[in-house]
Order: structure tokens, then sequence, then C-alpha cells
């Protein structure tokens, strides 16, 4: 059942379940942001309505800057604006930020701690048409390695909007990971954002989990779908963990969660070597071993389709999550026979 002290959107199985872009939650929080502190700045590279940053140009202009197409202009800009004390936000395709320009993140900004904000919109392979060049799923791998940079995936429009306000009001470099695509809205204004914080949204309705699936950005709502349908169908009691902060990382919760069910499946619109079922890896590994299958791309490129058609090519859909789920259930049970 939903988690009912994390006040979630009800309707969010129903049919004709509200969906909005993350990317929309973004362009309101920066909105937002610039409204309470006069320091927030805007840069974008040449997409600021793709990536919703065109919010803020209208209200601000004076606080916008339009860089072109020049990642690493736009990320180097920025940190010097930083170190004058503004807070600057950059925006593009996370293909293209944090891709194209990651050594001017990393030494520009991240090495020098400068207060930078990075907007990576249209990640992962639910882009669709625009095919495997436009299709970002390292950035998470890519973004985390850097000592200093905080890591935040959001799961729909309204956590995006919460995480960007909050990213405005801390210190210190931040990588949102934004998506094209309409998605369900699974929160609610009165649903907690914490960052470093992962939440549990789906919970048996009695006793303990049997399985926990830990899940990061759109695709919670794939993995929401697959233990409603194990628990209504199969009997099946489950944990599903929304992962939103990939770093710092919840290793408590985690921890917890390993230790309850003895079994967990990552889920994620990204490769799943370095990404967010990565770093989960390498927490159990330290912290409570246990068996762990990841949903996710397999070490490929992404691909021209619709959205539902490469989700469900890359089996990253609710019935692969749910075969995941079945897999590793089994491997626990070898797992436990051998200890």
């Amino acid at each position: 059942m939903l988690n009912p002290d994390l006040k979630l959107n009800a309707k969010m199985f129903d049919k004709d379940v509200e969906q909005i872009p993350i990317r929309k939650g973004f362009g309101e929080g920066l909105l937002f942001a610039g409204e309470a502190d006069a320091r927030v700045v805007g840069l974008c590279a040449d997409l600021t309505e793709s990536t919703q940053m065109h919010l803020f140009k209208n209200k601000f202009p004076n606080r916008f800057i339009e860089i072109g197409v020049a990642e690493q202009n736009l990320a180097t800009v920025a940190s010097g604006m930083a170190a004058m004390g503004k807070i600057p936000f950059i925006s593009s395709y996370a293909m293209f930020s944090p891709g194209r320009n990651w050594e001017q993140i990393r030494t520009t900004i991240c090495y020098n701690d400068r207060n930078v904000k990075i907007a990576g919109s249209h990640a992962g392979i639910s882009v669709g048409p625009d095919g495997g060049t436009h299709q970002a799923i390292e950035d998470i791998a890519i973004t985390r390695v850097i000592p200093k940079m905080t890591v935040i995936s959001p799961c729909d429009s309204l956590e995006a909007k919460k995480a960007t306000v909050f990213s405005a009001q801390m210190t210190g470099p931040v990588y949102l990971r934004l998506a094209r695509e309409k998605t369900p809205v699974m929160t609610t204004e009165k649903t907690p954002f914490t960052l470093g914080r992962a939440k549990i949204f789906f919970l048996p309705k009695h006793g303990n989990a049997e399985v926990g699936i830990v899940a990061t950005g759109a695709l919670l709502h794939n993995a929401l779908l697959a233990a409603k349908h194990l628990e209504e169908k199969e009997g099946m009691a489950v944990k599903v963990l929304n992962l939103a902060t990939i770093k710092p990382l919840d290793e408590d919760s985690l921890a917890l969660l390993a230790e309850e069910t003895g079994a967990i499946v990552t889920v994620e619109e990204h490769q799943i070597y370095g990404g967010m079922g990565s770093a989960v890896a390498e927490s159990l590994s330290k912290h409570c071993p246990v068996p762990v299958e990841f949903v996710g791309v397999d070490d490929h490129f992404g691909q021209s389709g619709t959205p539902e058609e490469l989700i469900k090519h890359y089996k990253m859909d609710a019935e692969s999550i749910i075969a995941a789920v079945k897999k590793v259930i089994k491997r626990k049970g070898h797992f436990n026979a051998s200890a």
C-alpha cells in the first residue's frame, strides 16, 4: 500500500493520473528561488524553453544570460559569477551539460567549490525519437564521482520543484537530473523532500517486506506499479524506496531495507554500470551484503523510438521489474542456504 505518512497522490495508479514533465518543476522552482533571492541568476545554452528556464527569463530578464551553443563556456561563466557571490543555475540537455562540459564542471566548478547548480534536462532514454546521441544515460555516473558534487534525481515535477528551491538555499555544486516526457505525479505539495533522505513510498499492509525495490527518477512509477501488482496478484510483501538523492546517499535507509528484506532490486533510467544501482551496491557491500538485481540499460546506447517502446525494449517497464523481483528472491534463497 502507499505510505500514508508521506501524503502521496492517491490517484497515481489511475489511468487518468495527472502527468507533468519533471523539467517543468525545475522551471517553476527556479522562478520561486529567483523571487526569494536576488542572487539567483540563470544561464542557458540555447535551450531556454526546452529546459523551462524561460519562466525565470521572462520574470528576470536582467538576471538571465543566453550563452548560446557553448556548454563549456556555460560552466566557466557560471563559476565566475558564483565567485562574485551569485547563485547561478545553468541548464541544457544532460547529454551536453554535464556531458560535453564535464571537465569544466569538475575543475572550474567543483574543484573550486563554486556554488553552481547544474540542471541536466532530457535525461534518460525517454527523450525518445532524438535517439542515442541525445539520450543521457551516463550522467549519474559522471556526476556522482566528482568530489563536492550533490546529485539529485527527482521522481516527478513537484519533487523537482522542491529540489530546485532547496538547491538554491544550500551552498555547493548540485546536479539536478530532469526528464523530458510527461511523468505521472506521484507526490503532493505536502510530501516532504529532504536532501540525503530516501523515503518509503510503498510498504506491506502488515509485517515485513520480502523484497525491497530502490528506484530513482520517473521510473519510480513503474516500480510502484510492479509493487502494487505483486501485492494484489501474487500476495508478495514489497517495499519501494524513492532514492531522490543519489549523493549524499542515504546509507542508513538502504541498510535497514536490505536487513529487513534480504533482497534488493534497483530501478533507474540509466546505465546499470556506475549509476544509482552501483551506488546502492557499493553501500550494501559495506553495510549489509544481500543479493541485488539491477533494472536499467545494460551496456548499450539508446536509439530512436517512442518513450514507451524504449522503456519496454530496454526492460525497464513494470513487467521487467516484476521479473527482476522474482529473480532476486530466488537468489536470496540460495544466498541464505549457503550462508
